[in-house]
């Protein structure tokens, strides 16, 4: 796809101040809990308190009887009713051949729950505490059955079975590349490095947790939804036809604000449903807001992958083959992205910024009694870029390599783009050796061991860690429509079907909107979050800006080029002659002129309106280095990470303060990943990190200052405006960089490898049990 020139790329590179901040920082933000909804009944759940179980039988006659509740549901009155259950693609196959087998996930648990905190009933009534105090009068029988909550444990022989149709757990399975010759190189390989790793279960962290309002229209019987969703036309497509079997459009979808989405914001939830099912049921307003708890019980989790991952290499450090197994946990039910996420998103990524033509990779992803996976900031990638560089350390450090001289040795060079990877992807672009010096520069790589010999004085271990990571981004859905309005008082209004959720989009499409047609930005007004207005596929996989942006300059060209024409009637003069500038249409030459918005007045609503459709040609890939120093008291085991830098090829950035802002959260993400963060269960299946009583993530002074520089010497050939999606950059190199800085300090203590996250209590057990094996 050709570029667009330099000066004609919509105020790209302009750090324009988000315009959403000062709605949102005074407290006048639209989020759902905030809306005034008097009227409304509320729903309260009542979760499984066991992992897996029989449900013999619900008695909620003593809730129903209860002053003040409207009414009380389980899973034998959603089949009664003919409702469905969430969807899930049956795409892939068994490593045997065999088509994938799974169970079906119901609004409601019916006859079986398979995690602790499965929904098992709903109470609705005319207060919270009502509903809340009628789920505990609610008395069911459970027969309690054995669990397995650890995915590798799930594929032993005799483990306790999630469905019965699979046998081993092993829901399904891929393989990509050539196994026989891989072995073959791994029997002829100078060096062979191999190591375990894990990519520990993770709870997306939103400010705000999920809620939900549904209202009836009592005279058309239309459904209205106020949720938080970074998918709004998926969301309502799935609702009418998977759960409540009714057109689209007797749904309406209603985003306002949300308070970070991380994609965990992506699915329609069991307690969505049953929103939507009371209040078409009661023909009541009906709202539910879930505690913290219920999205760490509730929610979908992220990441879960354990593998084994393998170098072959030649003596001059050359990878010759690459080896991966792996397992990733599914959860009790899949989710819309459950299995694609190990089976083909982290492959897609999985050989890195790499010339790896051997390659041979197994993935199974596996069920377990406990919360579904899904999305979470990466999903798949961020997984996938973790095993293959904390390989590329440890080959470092076996062979004796300089960790910078042995990725620059198996780089993929900007020669060969654009390079088609082992798995069939194309990236287009990419400088990955100059990424690496930059970063290295700019992170004062030849002052290191001064920092570290002072470290050392003070007691403590010190250690670097480095990252050169790669990102597929575009959610498989390469088009976005929008329609765009001028209206008769002076505004531009555009309708997206992408959905903001912290991450500036109304500042970015109002800056290149107003670049383009030479209008201020506070006339632009940017609607998203509408499924009456705009429908697309959402925002997944940092795909808004180089396909939501493109479709929004494609937007702005078609208005302008509607608008010549109107003012050609109106100004009774040839097409050509006619000249747009900053809001204005002239007669080239004259004087004689008339403003787009007075020419809206005169159209159908007072609007002149385009409908629009962008496209690129693929997905983009940005990548980079990270580089970061971290500092360990052995007394402790206490790891504080000191210095971060990152160059970051996001290719034409838009606005950089927004892509420094969204690196900036993504590695804080990482650092939580690498050092604090993980869901644990017990063996029976009981989530012991409910909260964050229990679950540990990164406060503001665990996080240093990060040094951000964005490069944009390899611009996006996908797609008109040379941009990359950036959203998640930070939490894919995050995570392995910080912890090769912690192996890095504590290998010279003889600490071979360690599992994120590498908590305090961790690394002072590892140096101790290294201090022991030593004496």
């Amino acid at each position: 796809m050709d570029l667009l020139p330099k000066d004609m790329r919509f105020g790209a590179g302009l750090p324009v101040r988000r315009v959403e901040d000062q709605r949102l920082v005074t407290g006048r933000g639209r989020y759902v809990d905030d809306q005034a909804h008097a009227d409304a009944l509320w729903l309260v759940v009542l979760r499984s308190p066991h992992a897996h179980a029989r449900i013999a039988s619900i008695d909620t006659s003593a809730a129903l009887a209860m002053e003040g509740v409207a009414a009380m549901f389980t899973g034998a009155d959603l089949i009664a009713d003919d409702i469905g259950a969430l969807p899930t693609l049956a795409i892939f196959k068994r490593p045997d051949g065999a088509p994938m087998a799974f169970p079906t996930r119901r609004l409601l648990a019916h006859e079986v729950v398979r995690f602790a905190g499965e929904a098992v009933a709903v109470a609705v009534a005319t207060s919270r505490a009502i509903a809340l105090a009628a789920t505990e009068a609610v008395v069911v029988d459970y027969e309690v059955l054995p669990a397995v909550t650890d995915p590798v444990a799930a594929t032993e022989p005799g483990a306790p079975l999630v469905w019965p149709q699979t046998p081993d757990n092993v829901v399904a399975g891929m393989s990509y590349g050539d196994a026989a010759a891989v072995e073959a190189a791994f029997k002829t390989a100078a060096h062979v490095v191999s190591l375990d790793v894990v990519s520990q279960r993770l709870v997306p962290a939103a400010m705000e947790p999920r809620s939900t309002v549904a209202e009836l229209d009592a005279g058309n019987g239309r459904l209205t939804m106020h949720m938080q969703t970074q998918t709004p036309t998926t969301t309502r497509d799935i609702l009418a036809d998977a759960v409540l079997k009714r057109p689209k459009d007797s749904i309406r979808i209603l985003v306002g604000d949300i308070g970070g989405g991380f994609g965990q914001k992506t699915n329609l939830y069991p307690e969505d449903g049953m929103v939507a099912y009371a209040a078409v049921k009661l023909k009541r307003k009906v709202r539910w807001r879930g505690e913290r708890t219920d999205d760490f019980v509730g929610g979908t989790h992220g990441r879960d992958l354990t593998s084994t991952g393998e170098f072959a290499l030649d003596a001059r450090g050359r990878v010759l083959a690459f080896r991966v197994r792996s397992i990733g946990g599914t959860g009790a039910y899949l989710s819309g992205t459950g299995v694609i996420i190990p089976l083909v998103l982290g492959p897609f990524v999985a050989t890195g910024t790499y010339d790896l033509p051997l390659v041979h990779i197994d993935v199974r992803a596996v069920m377990t009694h406990t919360a579904p996976t899904g999305a979470y900031r990466g999903a798949g990638r961020p997984e996938a870029v973790y095993i293959v560089e904390r390989l590329m350390d440890a080959a470092a450090r076996q062979i004796g390599m300089d960790p910078r001289k042995i990725r620059k040795v198996n780089f993929i060079k900007s020669s060969q783009m654009p390079y088609q990877t082992a798995t069939g992807q194309t990236y287009d672009s990419g400088a990955f050796a100059h990424m690496l010096d930059r970063a290295s520069d700019l992170a004062d790589w030849d002052g290191f061991a001064a920092r570290k010999r002072a470290a050392l004085k003070k007691g403590l271990l010190y250690g670097r860690g480095l990252a050169s990571y790669i990102e597929w981004t575009g959610g498989r859905v390469h088009n976005e429509k929008v329609s765009l309005h001028a209206t008769g008082d002076g505004k531009v209004v555009l309708h997206s079907g992408t959905q903001a959720m912290g991450q500036g989009l109304e500042t970015a499409y109002s800056q290149m909107i107003s670049a383009a047609l030479g209008i201020p930005m506070d006339k632009i007004e940017v609607v998203q979050g509408n499924t009456d207005l705009a429908q697309g596929f959402g925002s997944v996989g940092s795909r808004s800006l180089f396909v939501g942006g493109t479709a929004a300059v494609v937007s702005a060209t078609d208005l302008i080029a509607k608008a010549r024409e109107t003012a050609a009637n109106v100004l009774e003069a040839g097409l050509g002659d006619i000249e747009y500038s900053d809001g204005w249409l002239t007669v080239a030459g004259t004087d004689r002129r008339v403003s787009l918005f007075d020419l809206a007045k005169h159209e159908t609503n007072a609007r002149l309106s385009v409908d629009s459709e962008g496209q690129v040609d693929g997905p983009t890939w940005p990548n980079g280095s990270h580089i970061c120093e971290v500092e360990i008291d052995p007394q402790t085991g206490q790891t504080k990470v000191v210095r971060f830098t990152t160059v970051d090829d996001v290719g034409v950035a838009i606005n950089p303060m927004l892509v420094e802002g969204q690196i900036h959260g993504g590695v804080a993400q990482g650092i939580g990943q690498a050092l604090y963060e993980g869901v644990h269960y017990d063996p029976e299946g009981q989530l012991l990190t409910a909260s964050y009583q229990d679950y540990c993530i990164p406060r503001a002074d665990d996080v240093p200052a990060i040094t951000v520089t964005l490069d944009e010497s390899a611009p996006c050939r996908t797609n008109p405006l040379g941009s990359k999606g950036c959203g998640e950059s930070g939490a894919i190199g995050g995570p392995p960089c910080v912890v090769n800085a912690v192996m890095d300090a504590l290998s010279s203590a003889g600490v071979k490898n360690l599992h994120a996250p590498l908590t305090p209590m961790k690394v002072w057990e590892a140096l101790r049990q290294a201090q022991a094996a030593a004496a």
